[in-house]
């Protein structure tokens, strides 16, 4: 007897959710034991055999052909409130450079095989067996209508960058909610010709991007909606304007030339000037979301909000930081799975705001993701990182000033070594540190003042504030 009927999505569906709060073990039984696959996608080739009862497999169709649903499992972790949240993005089919080209999207390959998702998620426990691994989320997923225009628009974007021969400066950061992640290892064997260019390229797959898998997992689970606010409410505004961008810059646009307190005047609402979300909550404000509420489109595409202060002469207030880095976890990953190449491949929006000689007034908005040439002089800022922290070789040596204080003089790349990235510390004391994969050879410690990354200032003036 079959334990469910194959053409039908409903029969596969009410099949799948049984794996809800099991293991693989306990769902499959003792043959799945001696399973035999090994990679990292192994989870999901051990679900579709042993429980579904299919050979994995790369077809360009959906893994339920004749219900038109495409299986896929993903990993979760978990908030200190319980909620559940994406481990990664999850990664669709490989784009087939060679052909994609000439479909348009209701033909496409990508919507042919994921129009209808049926996902499995599971929390993920590096210490434990991936057998044992604890199912938590089962249902199906179909794109609302008003995210589907923009998976569309991002479809096209992807679409057109590869018929303009630049399929190998493809970037997440191009666009919304489904992105064109590198999938394979860094080896030659995972560049791919493309058809419009002699330059091989990395191999790429379509993924929805870990926000908008948070957002699925958010429905799935119930949780409550009610912490996301809409800049489109009616998704139909899409229809008549070219993408979400010109919706959400056409909102800021009526603020431009004002002060933060003249925009405050004119919305309606007092904000504490001194507190650390104080331009994050103008940002709502001008949008129309409410100041509790997280900006959906946002946190779908994982697009990092920066405000900016430029000076008269357009020189920028000050270089840009991000969080404090991991020396271990450098020390211990490649390039292509670190937190930084990710980085390189988001979207930014950045608000600007320029003094006017008496004040700063909100000057312009602009959306922005990293050209290609600049990703890689990034990596090379990072992978001479690394090999300063593998070396133990962090100080160069030693300055004493006029007034007697010593300092230290470090081998991280500086800014004036590249035109793009750096590398320093983000003004905390030398006894705020992070732990060492191993001991720094001139103060013989495992621990070493926080670093960070920082985008030079003058790059972004010239890069993203004067283009």
């Amino acid at each position: 007897m079959e334990k469910f009927n194959i053409k039908k999505s409903d029969s596969i569906i009410s099949y799948a959710k049984q794996l809800k709060n099991k293991t693989l073990r306990q769902a499959c039984g003792s043959e799945i034991e001696k399973h035999g696959y090994k990679g990292k996608g192994n989870f999901g080739q051990i679900l579709e055999k042993f429980y579904f009862g299919y050979e994995p497999n790369s077809d360009s169709e959906p893994d339920f052909k004749e219900a038109g649903i495409e299986l896929k499992s993903s990993p979760l972790k978990t908030l200190k409130n319980g909620d559940f949240r994406s481990k990664e993005r999850l990664v669709l089919n490989i784009i087939n450079y060679l052909e994609v080209h000439k479909e348009e999207f209701e033909n496409s390959s990508f919507w042919k095989k994921n129009a209808h998702l049926l996902l499995v998620f599971y929390l993920h426990d590096k210490d434990s067996n991936l057998l044992d691994y604890l199912i938590k989320l089962v249902d199906c997923w179909q794109y609302p209508n008003e995210d589907l225009k923009i998976i569309k628009d991002d479809w096209e974007i992807i679409n057109q960058k590869i018929k303009d021969g630049k399929a190998h400066e493809l970037s997440e950061g191009d666009t919304f909610y489904l992105g064109a992640c590198t999938k394979g290892s860094t080896a030659l064997k995972s560049y791919r010709d493309q058809p419009f260019n002699n330059e091989k390229a990395k191999q790429r797959a379509y993924s929805l991007k870990q926000g908008y898998v948070n957002h699925i997992i958010a429905n799935i689970a119930q949780e409550e909606k009610a912490v996301y606010g809409k800049i489109i409410e009616q998704p139909e505004i899409l229809d008549v304007v070219q993408s979400i961008e010109d919706v959400v810059i056409s909102k800021f646009q009526p603020f431009y030339g004002k002060s933060a307190e003249q925009i405050e005047q004119e919305i309606g609402i007092t904000l504490n000037n001194k507190a650390k979300n104080y331009y994050a909550s103008l940002t709502k404000a001008m949008l129309g979301i409410e100041l509790d509420k997280k900006i959906e489109e946002f946190e779908k595409a994982d697009i990092q909000v920066k405000t900016i202060r430029v000076e008269q002469n357009n020189r920028i207030e000050q270089s840009v930081s991000f969080p404090a880095f991991d020396f271990i976890q450098i020390y211990n990953e490649s390039w292509r799975e670190s937190e930084l190449k990710d980085l390189t491949e988001k979207k930014f929006l950045f608000l600007f705001f320029k003094n006017n000689g008496n004040k700063y007034v909100f000057d312009k908005v602009k959306f922005w993701n990293m050209p290609f040439a600049d990703r890689n002089e990034v990596r090379r800022v990072w992978l001479r990182t690394k090999k300063i922290i593998q070396t133990g070789e962090i100080i160069k040596g030693y300055k004493t000033n006029k007034n007697g204080k010593v300092t230290r003089i470090l081998n991280f790349p500086k800014k004036t070594e590249s035109y793009v990235w750096h590398v320093r510390p983000h003004g905390q004391t030398a006894l705020d540190t992070k732990p060492l994969p191993i001991m720094e050879k001139k103060t013989q410690q495992m621990s070493f003042t926080k670093q960070c990354f920082w985008m030079n200032w003058d790059y972004l003036r010239d890069e993203i504030y004067e283009k």
